[in-house]
């Protein structure tokens, strides 16, 4: 492993063979940095943390896996916080914020400056634009697209498949929903598998959302259906 200056280890951390540590980076206790890992410089990771996982999906999963996959990468100036879990195969840009029990999959791309709060979920092959909010206890399904900007409010859920586990079918159907640049998601919402919810769109906490909508609208209900225009003043 390769350490830069001026770094802080905790007690009882592993580093694994060929990762490296990025100058300035400070690392809590009981820490699990996995094999070729890399952590950027002034990044701060924090107790009971697993860096850089290899996944071991079940036989009946969705997930294909036939090697390794490429370590995990972490930009400089993360914050990372206690007890999270990231995956192999994941790239994190710079700054991004990783809440307490948070989790990330493999084969995610997290943009810069993302807020991932405390116990959110990514599953595998997540895409997550710069400067987006994923607020706590938020689930985002595997192949779910997250755009620029866009806010996940607390608990959102995410689906990607219409099956619910059941059929062949399912291996090739799934699809997760797409939540485009600046758009909002509030409280609660659940969003179903392939809905593109447009830019700007606002989605209303609550909402069931089962078919696209337009861009810059307000949409609540279940289902939720078109309410109005978002207003001038609130778009970016």
């Amino acid at each position: 492993a390769a350490i830069g200056a001026n770094c802080v280890i905790g007690l009882f951390s592993v580093i694994g063979e060929g990762a490296y540590i990025g100058s300035g980076t400070s690392m809590g206790n009981n820490v699990t940095v996995y094999p070729g890992t890399f952590i950027g410089d002034n990044c701060l990771v924090g107790d009971n943390c697993v860096i850089g996982k290899q996944p071991h999906p079940a036989k009946t999963s969705t997930t294909r896996l036939t090697a390794p996959l490429r370590p995990l990468r972490v930009g400089p100036g993360g914050v990372i916080g206690s007890g999270v879990v990231l995956y192999a195969g994941t790239s994190l840009g710079e700054e991004v914020m990783a809440g307490d029990m948070a989790s990330v999959r493999e084969l995610c791309q997290v943009g810069r400056r993302v807020i991932i709060g405390c116990g959110a979920v990514l599953e595998n092959d997540v895409v997550v634009g710069d400067y987006a909010k994923i607020q706590t206890g938020a689930y985002l399904t595997a192949h779910t697209v997250v755009g620029e900007g866009a806010f996940i409010a607390p608990m959102v859920v995410t689906a990607n498949d219409n099956c619910m586990g059941r059929t062949e079918e399912r291996f090739v159907k799934i699809q997760g929903p797409k939540i485009g640049k600046n758009a909002r998601v509030g409280a609660g919402a659940v969003i179903l598998p392939g809905v593109m919810v447009a830019e700007e769109t606002f989605v209303a906490a609550g909402a069931l959302v089962t078919r696209d909508t337009l861009p810059e609208t307000v949409v609540a209900g279940c289902p939720a259906r078109l309410i109005r225009n978002v207003p001038q003043h609130e778009k970016r």
